[in-house]
């Protein structure tokens, strides 16, 4: 039987194998995008698109508050097709999964919360939005966004340059009660991160444990540039080669739900950084029902868990790109591209 490393070797083989074999997400992203635009109505259209310099790309948020963008609840049922198609151009199976289930949970919250809010908890209250002209060689971007979930991407030069900010949050965490009951569509990204809490050594933990208490929430929130400080935690050095192996887990958990070779990018990247110097660090208690956070902090990402609000039964987890959120790599080649005149 191959081990985890080999088996994690043959999947990163796999999904290379799949940029080869499969359309590219650029193109099917831009096909869905101009496919979704064209069903719409001329007011909807208008409402839908942005120009992508617009200040509005970058305004990002995971709260019940007003937002751009079309939403699914004004669209009709081809039109709502259309949409979940362009949202399943940039997601892995799993990670769509984790997305309409997501979306299901509002009627939930909804049903736990009553009606009388100035934001209602509505499953079809998720906003489109794309910035620029959809072109498989052009400069552009889309957003799929509303309570507990953001997806942003964006495309420069016809080149996939980015699929950060990714944010998914559940509330509740663990429904409770009704024929959902015991469902946990975030509980991989929290029972790997015990199981790596619970494997380390009483010496590893002192190191491990960052603070204390669990702060309220993500230290970075919904910040245009995640910002925070130095590494804390853990090594990824430090570790026992099965305790790598787990903190690896936990890693492909958020960069996996963005589709193959999108994930297989991410990795590599990180790969490429260096893995030893990656922190792993961990707040708040350890027993299963109370409040915690952790964190995975590279030299070019970061990850943050919270799970402290709604007597910490309320997720939110996401995952950002330091230097490349919103595609800012690449925007920055292609500015000095078009400067330089060359």
């Amino acid at each position: 039987m191959p081990t985890v490393t080999a088996m994690r070797s043959l999947l990163l083989l796999g999904l290379l194998a799949a940029v080869r074999l499969a359309a590219g997400p650029v193109d099917e992203m831009t096909q869905a995008a101009n496919s979704f635009l064209a069903a719409l109505t001329e007011e909807q259209r208008a409402v839908a698109a942005f120009e992508f310099g617009a200040d509005e790309r970058e305004n990002w948020h995971f709260i019940p508050k007003e937002r751009k963008g079309v939403t699914v609840g004004s669209l009709k049922p081809a039109q709502q097709n259309l949409a979940f198609a362009l949202l399943s151009t940039g997601l892995s199976p799993r990670g769509f999964n984790k997305a309409a289930t997501i979306m299901s949970l509002e009627q939930i919250l909804q049903e736990i919360e009553g009606p009388n809010r100035r934001f209602p908890r509505d499953p079809q209250l998720y906003h489109i939005s794309i910035f620029g002209k959809p072109d498989a060689k052009g400069t552009w971007g889309w957003r799929y966004e509303g309570h507990h979930m953001s997806f942003n991407f964006t495309v420069v030069d016809g080149k996939f340059a980015a699929g950060t900010p990714t944010f998914l949050g559940t509330n509740p965490a663990e429904v409770r009660t009704g024929p959902r009951k015991g469902l946990r569509v975030l509980a991989a990204e929290e029972d790997l991160a015990r199981s790596l809490m619970e494997s380390l050594s009483p010496e590893q933990r002192k190191t491990a444990v960052i603070l204390a208490a669990a702060p309220d929430d993500i230290l970075t929130v919904a910040s245009r540039r995640a910002e925070i400080g130095e590494p804390k935690g853990i090594a990824y050095s430090e570790l026992s080669p099965e305790q790598r192996n787990t903190l690896d887990a936990i890693v492909y958990e958020y960069v996996g739900r963005l589709r193959g070779e999108l994930a297989a990018d991410d990795m590599l990247k990180i790969q490429k950084a260096g893995r030893d110097t990656i922190r792993f660090g961990w707040a708040g208690s350890l027993e299963r029902g109370k409040a915690h956070y952790y964190r995975v902090h590279g030299p070019t990402f970061l990850l943050e868990y919270d799970n402290t609000q709604n007597d910490a039964n309320h997720v939110h987890a996401v995952w950002r790109d330091f230097t490349n959120d919103f595609g800012r790599d690449l925007l920055g080649e292609h500015l000095k591209k078009d400067h330089s005149g060359k």
